[in-house]
């Protein structure tokens, strides 16, 4: 298992290099059913993974000039106290109460990488909305700071539409971010829960080397593809958490919407690029003019 558990932090890295976050979403899942860790601690050790993780894809970003530190700075600010707020918080809720909330999480994560995003084409094109920013910020935080998740799903769009940041910056920026608060929700954590350092060192290390090859991999890929594809298994995760925290009833619910939506979504995006149908249409134009 811990082989595994280390090719699947390489992919969590990867996520966060190239996308500035989703790939934490996984972290727990994989550290508490892959790994074997408690929940608390699986959240505790998850944050510090992404911490180091986001640190690292930052450079690469930086170099690229893809973040903006006067917008990244304050946002952190108010990620850090409410992550800290949150990991504190945790260590007071029930195991399976933190899942189901994650799971939740990771619903409103898969459902917002699905949805069409609108970016902007100049950088930092309108004034950063300080207070939403700071609203934003410490909200997000605390839900990283309970469950672990990093809230680049929240972060990205967020920074697009209150700073005005074209979506490669945003990425970059983003990483900054999740990074102040994932260790601040470490702090928070630390105060009850206690880390199996070996284990989350070695998945750290490989959650780096997928975060520098994510990072070297922007811009080479197309994102919006690789982020409908994750929105879909993040949903798929999703499922699978309900089933084994709850009721087979309500996973199975929830993987059948799953599953009824991906075929949907698929044939529909077939339809839509399909040269047959192309065809067709450009014959039927013709006889419609007659």
């Amino acid at each position: 298992m811990t082989a595994l558990t280390v090719v699947l932090a390489v992919v969590v890295g990867v996520s966060l290099g190239l996308m500035g976050g989703g790939g934490s979403i996984l972290s727990v899942p994989l550290l508490t059913y892959v790994a074997g860790l408690d929940v608390k601690e699986a959240i505790a050790s998850s944050l510090l993974v992404v911490a180091v993780s986001s640190m690292v894809g930052v450079v690469t970003h930086m170099r690229a000039g893809r973040v903006r530190w006067r917008v990244a700075l304050p946002f952190g600010a108010a990620a850090m106290a409410g992550a800290f707020c949150g990991g504190l918080l945790a260590g007071v809720i029930p195991e399976t109460v933190l899942l189901v909330t994650f799971a939740v999480i990771m619903i409103a994560s898969g459902i917002a990488m699905l949805r069409d995003r609108k970016t902007t084409s100049g950088d930092e094109a309108r004034q950063v909305q300080v207070a939403k920013v700071a609203v934003l910020g410490g909200v997000g935080g605390a839900l990283s700071g309970l469950v672990g998740a990093g809230g680049g799903f929240l972060l990205g769009p967020a920074l697009v539409l209150l700073a005005g940041l074209p979506m490669p910056a945003a990425v970059g920026t983003s990483l900054v971010v999740i990074a102040m608060q994932s260790l601040a929700g470490v702090a928070g954590h630390l105060t009850g829960v206690q880390i199996d350092w070996s284990l989350a060192a070695m998945v750290t290390a490989a959650a780096v080397v997928g975060g520098l090859i994510g990072g070297r991999l922007t811009g080479r890929v197309e994102p919006e593809a690789l982020r409908k594809l994750f929105g879909w298994f993040v949903l798929l995760m999703a499922a699978v958490i309900l089933a084994h925290e709850t009721t087979p009833v309500v996973g199975a619910a929830s993987l059948g919407l799953t599953t009824i939506g991906a075929a949907v979504y698929v044939t529909c995006s077939c339809t839509r690029y399909c040269p047959l149908r192309r065809t067709i249409r450009a014959h039927m134009k013709p006889a419609a003019a007659r």
